[in-house]
């Protein structure tokens, strides 16, 4: 009987404390912070390709895998490790032209390249061009320090939403005390390709000039942090 009354006590007590809370609500205000940090990419993922047509498919998937096959001993006489490049498509496919009322087949592979070293881009476009490549479908730049820029994207951000807090709370003569709650809100980071979806055999591949425009990436962190009023 005793434990009953005790354990109903207890019961109450909590849904008093709680209904205490909910009418007496902790002061408090909630803002935004965004960090970002520019730097300069270090890195790229270029995506290839080799791509062949014709009437007979023995004929174009053979012709395709010659070329795929030069184009690989390239990669790897450039130094590029086994685990910085990678096939992403690999096609075979039947097309049929009602005017001529034929078939015609379309083979082609993909290869990802993963480049530690920008300096050796335009050397390594070159060879690759030699070798047989007709498509360069995309060159995504990164950062190889992406988590040091993460971390100090991540800090600038929380610093940008306690100045936003002082700002809003100075005019009220308030100030603002512990943190109480933190989210992270930052978005996925997709980092947008420079496309050139284009055949090689209309550029002129030839001279010193070049062909890349590095500029910067963007590194972000947003932030959501409620802090007690003072």
């Amino acid at each position: 009987m005793k434990r009953t009354i005790l354990t109903f006590v207890l019961i109450l007590t909590t849904i008093m404390n709680q209904a205490q809370e909910k009418s007496n609500p902790i002061p408090q205000i909630t803002v935004s912070g965004e960090g970002k940090i520019k730097v300069t990419p270090d890195e790229a993922i270029i995506t290839v390709g080799v791509e062949y047509s014709g009437q007979d498919a023995t004929e174009v998937k053979k012709k395709n895998d010659e070329t795929v096959d030069l184009v690989i001993k390239t990669i790897k006489n450039k130094g590029i490790p086994t685990s910085d490049f990678q096939s992403q498509r690999v096609s075979l496919y039947k097309n049929y032209d009602y005017q001529t009322k034929k078939n015609s087949y379309v083979a082609s592979q993909t290869i990802k390249i993963h480049l530690k070293d920008l300096s050796k881009y335009d050397a390594i476009m070159m060879d690759l061009v030699n070798s047989g490549i007709n498509q360069i479908q995309g060159v995504e730049f990164r950062t190889s320090k992406l988590m040091q820029y993460e971390t100090e994207a991540r800090k600038n951000a929380v610093l940008d939403a306690k100045m936003k807090a002082e700002d809003y709370v100075v005019v009220l003569g308030q100030k603002i005390g512990k943190a109480i709650f933190i989210s992270d809100t930052t978005q996925p980071n997709f980092p947008q390709p420079m496309y050139r979806n284009v055949t090689m055999k209309s550029m002129e591949m030839g001279g010193a000039n070049e062909t890349l425009a590095i500029g910067e990436i963007e590194v972000i962190a947003n932030v959501t942090i409620s802090f007690v009023l003072e």
